[in-house]
């Protein structure tokens, strides 16, 4: 149990902070926003409480953890650089001294001293172009995890990590080379917004899905500015930078996962090109690094030139002699399987991609013209073929919302197919049902297509006036909502306020309360009706009702003292 001294001080401090700052408190003290906390002094003693300083001790900086060790073990107040952040998290008091319960946990955690920082080294010179490299590298991998990802989620496992089954699936796609770099690309999506999750899978955000149409410069340099923003308050600077990459794994010197975490990170600052093997930072990254902006300049100068021409050939393949630009790229794909990545690709074109793109909202005539657009060899009389034969089979089964009954009805002019559907084992989570010419279902529209796709049926959804539309499949995930502090925990600090109105009377009814819990002995000062004060030491047995019952060791008798009279109470030594 925290000094009962401090305790007071600290919800004296707390009662004198904004809800604001409060709430600031809370958040980096990561308290539950349902704790059942009732004022203030339950709110220090749980703050106080030394798990929670254990849990709160991993999260200070090497400026931070230096101070409070210096303060715990020498004496020394913590020097107004840090004193404001620990103060603000509920470890020092107003003078910059530690609370004991903090000043005990810093010297258990600290008995041989923290871990040295590094000494300063010259860094080398950046290797820039094993750098740009690694970052159009990566680029075009994370692209592909997101293309990956629309076509099917990521399952994730308990953990909230990758499945092995799914790490399979990306490094058999090409998207990665190892399910060490599965994981590294996922969690990049992650951290910077292009993936989110349902809870038991990742799936592409809206900002995700918006990222991969844009030209390759500018993918790498939204990414590159959120991973910088995503950098753990420990490795940044006070201008918005970072500090050098060899200091990250002593930057919190109380956490033991420290280590672990600096490697992470840098991975993936290394994968992204803002780093080289040896720690350095390429020209490209040096605002980022210093608190500005990106300058993608010299990066330019050293990424292949992408093309927006491909060759198309009679064997149903497309050739990219560079990297196709990341517009033409996915929408090509959407229609063609790729079937190599490097810096010339090369796509295949069958009956069934061509079908999944008039599935996806593509018409023969869509396709026939955005290929031709791109390519540097006409369109192939076989590839015009398969367009051709494909879009007039892929809508022989229309699929249409009828808004009136709330049904679903599929329609065919060939009766074999309608029978086809009607038995198909494989349709019967949909429940389709004869009505007359056509199949009838109250399962929704969009539902009833892609059941009807996947089992291979040459649908198409269309309005009520019979024109096509799209459908598409890909499931994003929510949007975050991103609550302030101040929003989080405004109930939790409204109840606080009003647990201590009279904090005076509140804490001296704790000490009361503690008392009794204990079969303590106490000296209680009590004010009598003529003014003056006596001190009854009483072995406190009860409190309830607005009364104290003690024994009352001296006389030998049971008292019980009305607490509006109470003045005081001290435990006995």
């Amino acid at each position: 149990m925290p000094e009962t001294s401090d305790q007071r001080a600290l919800a004296v401090s707390l009662s004198a902070l904004d809800d604001g700052v409060l709430a600031a408190l809370l958040a980096d003290r990561h308290v539950s926003e349902s704790a059942t906390w009732r004022d203030m002094f339950d709110a220090a003693d749980a703050l106080l409480d030394p798990a929670s300083v254990a849990r709160a001790l991993p999260l200070l900086d090497r400026a931070e953890a230096d101070a409070l060790v210096a303060a715990a073990v020498d004496g020394i107040p913590v020097p107004d650089g840090a004193r404001e952040t620990l103060h603000r998290r509920a470890l020092v008091d107003g003078e910059g001294l530690p609370y004991t319960v903090v000043a005990t946990a810093v010297r258990d955690a600290a008995a041989n001293g923290l871990p040295d920082a590094p000494a300063p080294a010259p860094v080398p010179a950046s290797d820039d172009a094993a750098a740009a490299e690694s970052a159009f590298t990566h680029a075009a991998a994370l692209a592909d995890v997101l293309l990956l990802t629309l076509e099917s989620p990521l399952g994730r496992i308990g953990s909230g990590s990758l499945g092995a089954g799914e790490r399979r699936r990306l490094v058999d796609a090409g998207a990665a080379a190892t399910p060490e770099e599965a994981d590294l690309l996922v969690g990049m999506a992650a951290r910077t917004g292009l993936l989110g999750t349902n809870g038991r899978a990742w799936l592409v955000t809206a900002s995700g899905r918006a990222w991969l149409r844009l030209p390759t410069l500018e993918r790498w340099a939204t990414t590159a500015r959120a991973l910088r923003d995503e950098l753990p308050r420990a490795y940044r600077t006070p201008n918005g930078g970072w500090m050098p990459q060899a200091t990250w794994s002593t930057a919190t010197p109380f956490d033991p996962a420290g280590p672990e975490r600096a490697s992470r990170w840098t991975h993936r600052l290394r994968a992204w090109g803002l780093l080289d093997d040896h720690g350095a930072v390429p020209p490209w990254g040096q605002g980022l690094s210093e608190g500005a902006d990106v300058d993608v300049s010299a990066l330019s100068a050293l990424l292949p030139p992408e093309v927006d021409r491909v060759y198309l050939q009679n064997d149903l393949t497309a050739i990219a002699p560079g990297p196709l630009a990341p517009h033409l790229d996915v929408r090509l794909r959407s229609m063609a399987a790729r079937e190599s990545r490097a810096q010339a690709s090369s796509y295949r074109f069958s009956a069934a991609t061509i079908g999944a793109a008039i599935t996806g909202g593509e018409t023969a005539d869509s396709l026939r013209e955005f290929l031709t657009g791109i390519s540097l060899t006409g369109l192939p009389q076989p590839l015009a073929y398969v367009i051709e034969r494909t879009s007039a089979e892929h809508g022989r089964v229309r699929v249409t919302a009828d808004t009136a009954s709330g049904l679903t009805t599929v329609r065919t002019d060939d009766e074999t197919l309608l029978r086809s559907m009607e038995v198909d084992t494989s349709l019967r989570s949909v429940a389709l049902t004869r009505s007359g010419d056509e199949l009838i279902t109250h399962v929704a529209a969009d539902v009833v297509f892609w059941a009807l796709t996947d089992a291979r049926y040459p649908a198409v959804a269309v309005d009520e006036d019979g024109r096509p539309r799209a459908v598409d499949r890909a499931r994003l995930a929510a949007a975050e909502t991103h609550d302030t502090p101040a929003d989080v925990y405004a109930p939790l600090i409204a109840r606080l306020r009003a647990g201590g109105e009279d904090s005076d009377a509140a804490w001296l009814e704790r000490e009361l309360d503690q008392a009794v819990r204990a079969r303590a002995v106490v000296d209680v000062t009590v004010r009598l009706p003529d003014g003056s004060a006596r001190v009854f030491r009483l072995e406190a047995t009860g409190l309830g009702g607005g009364r104290l019952r003690g024994r009352d060791r001296a006389a030998d008798v049971e008292r019980t003292l009305p607490l509006s009279h109470i003045d005081s109470v001290s435990p006995v030594s």
